[in-house]
């Protein structure tokens, strides 16, 4: 019976012995499973594996994929089509790890597609549907964008799933940083008044007092500048600190030597500071002979390229987190050496003058102070307000377009507009100031001066008269509020548009001056909300307006 049953798949032979019927039998049992798997194996296995697209490469971008995959600089990038989208903004911040990472990577990946818009979901979907085999690497760069050389045009391959995570890369956490402080500063515009045990901003010589103050204490909190090591002084971590360019110098020296806002680590800095000073290169680079430009010139040249070859942070912005601060006339000049120093980044100069190219959108006006001593001591003071006899007054050289009108008007023409060319022997310079109500500050050969400060340091109400000038902190400070601007063209209605303003008005004006000047003061070591400090926050209110993104920098 056994042997018939058999014999209706495998014909037996005419002839055989018992011992062959036997090895047949077990040949039999042998094959017929085999059989049966390969048949199960050939219907059950996919078509498209992954291996299945990686294998259609021409051979040497397989080798190439294949070296990249023991690569771990290589990060993010061949995706399939319709998910490039996605990647151009996710893979710069993807964390390659490791394989028991797996899991945890998978849970926080789906947590993350609610997030995304429908053609990023379907994009992350199609890239997990993708994952048939354990890829360690991917053929990508960092940003995200596809290697040219490694994938032929419209070839793709499959991303392993533990590439779907996202992380911060210390850049993102700084834009993050600024992110929360730009949204906390707009909160402050409609929230309570912030207290301060130093001092609390308000009042209308404040274009927004709580805005201001809420920024303030943000980049007390968090603001890091870092300060390149590179130069050698004079030229370089070194400045004239007692003369009209003081503040040039003395920003150098406090930013050399400040531990709150400087960091040694430019991987968490918000900003660079190129500590050159413009001043100490026209004394010892410019050639008075030859009157050449082009040593200075060539010296700001150099050494941008200098700190551009040694750290990646310039190219990376093209400039827009670095800042320069420079007190001398030739200040603007010096920035024009290179167009992205001029165009992209922050220049604090005291020439703020909008018709050499200042654009008070992207750059600081700082004050001009003509310091002696490191000292404030007998600079600041003065009378009240009703006890000050003189209506106004200007003494000082006759240089500039602005200052011949001036003295053609009224030097000698009225006792209530003092105006001298020279004091006379015996009076005080800062006595005067003292004594006025009102203290004419005209340019000169450029539109700052000095005698800004210097009134506001003697409770005097400045009277500016300037062409295409930003005055300091102009971010910050509503001029209108504390000071009389007059155009040239007014200037031989002076008397009569001082006049004008009523007692009242000019006491809070000089109250305001009383409490502005605090802004103005230089103090060594230096104080909360005074000048260095406000310096440092028009930066600070720069570098918020601007996000930097490693997405651009490394697309170039």
């Amino acid at each position: 019976m056994g042997t018939g049953w058999f014999a209706c798949c495998f014909p037996t032979p005419p002839t055989s012995s018992p011992s062959s019927s036997s090895t047949k039998i077990k040949l039999f049992f042998f094959l017929v499973p085999l059989i049966l798997v390969s048949f199960l194996v050939f219907v059950l296995l996919p078509t498209n594996s992954t291996w299945d697209l990686i294998s259609t490469l021409p051979s040497s971008t397989s080798a190439a994929a294949a070296a990249a995959a023991n690569s771990s600089e290589n990060l993010g990038a061949a995706a399939p089509e319709g998910a490039m989208e996605l990647l151009s903004t996710a893979v710069k911040t993807v964390d390659v790890r490791s394989s028991q990472d797996e899991a945890a990577v998978s849970e926080e990946a789906a947590v993350n597609l609610s997030a995304l818009p429908p053609h990023a979901v379907e994009a992350v979907t199609k890239i997990h549907e993708l994952n048939g085999t354990k890829e360690e690497s991917l053929n990508t760069t960092i940003n995200g964008t596809v290697n040219a050389t490694m994938l032929p045009v419209n070839e793709t391959i499959a991303l392993p799933l533990k590439q779907s995570r996202q992380v911060r890369t210390k850049l993102d956490k700084i834009e993050a940083g600024l992110q929360r402080a730009r949204s906390a500063i707009k909160e402050a515009k409609n929230g309570s008044q912030l207290q301060d045990p130093d001092y609390v901003p308000i009042g209308p010589m404040y274009w927004d007092a709580k805005a201001f103050h809420r920024s303030y204490l943000e980049m007390e909190k968090q603001f890091k500048v870092f300060v390149y090591k590179e130069g050698e002084p004079p030229v370089f971590h070194d400045g004239p600190c007692k003369s009209i360019y003081s503040m040039e110098g003395n920003f150098i020296y406090q930013m050399d030597v400040n531990t709150k806002f400087q960091t040694h680590d430019p991987q968490k800095a918000h900003v660079f500071y190129l500590p050159f000073s413009v001043a100490k290169m026209v004394r010892f680079v410019y050639s008075r002979d030859t009157r050449d430009f082009g040593p200075i010139r060539r010296t700001v040249i150099d050494y941008i390229n200098l700190v551009a070859q040694k750290y990646p942070y310039w190219n990376r912005s093209h400039g827009a987190d670095h800042f320069m601060v420079a007190c001398h006339d030739w200040g603007p000049e010096a920035s024009f050496s290179l167009p992205y120093l001029e165009r992209n980044s922050i220049r604090a100069l005291c020439n703020a003058n909008t018709s050499e190219r200042f654009n008070p959108a992207k750059d600081v006006s700082i004050p001009e102070i003509n310091l002696l001593t490191d000292k404030l001591t007998g600079l600041i003071g003065g009378p009240s307000a009703s006890r000050r006899s003189i209506l106004a007054f200007f003494a000082g050289g006759v240089h500039g377009p602005i200052r011949p009108v001036l003295l053609e008007h009224w030097e000698g023409k009225d006792e209530d507009i003092k105006v001298h060319k020279y004091l006379p022997r015996g009076v005080n310079y800062h006595e005067m100031m003292r004594n006025s109500k009102y203290c004419i500050c005209p340019s000169g050969y450029e539109v700052a001066s000095p005698r800004i400060v210097e009134a506001l340091y003697n409770g005097c109400v400045p009277v500016l008269i300037s062409k295409s000038y930003v005055p300091p902190f102009s971010d910050v400070l509503r001029w209108k509020s504390f000071s009389v601007v007059v155009s040239v063209e007014e200037i031989p209605k002076l008397k009569e548009i001082l006049t004008n303003i009523s007692t009242r008005q000019y006491i809070r004006m000089q109250r305001r001056v009383l409490q502005v000047r605090r802004h103005f003061e230089f103090n060594s070591p230096p104080k909360r909300f005074d000048v260095f400090h406000m310096i440092l926050h028009s930066v600070w209110l720069r570098r918020l307006n601007v996000r930097i993104s490693e997405d651009d920098w490394s697309r170039g």
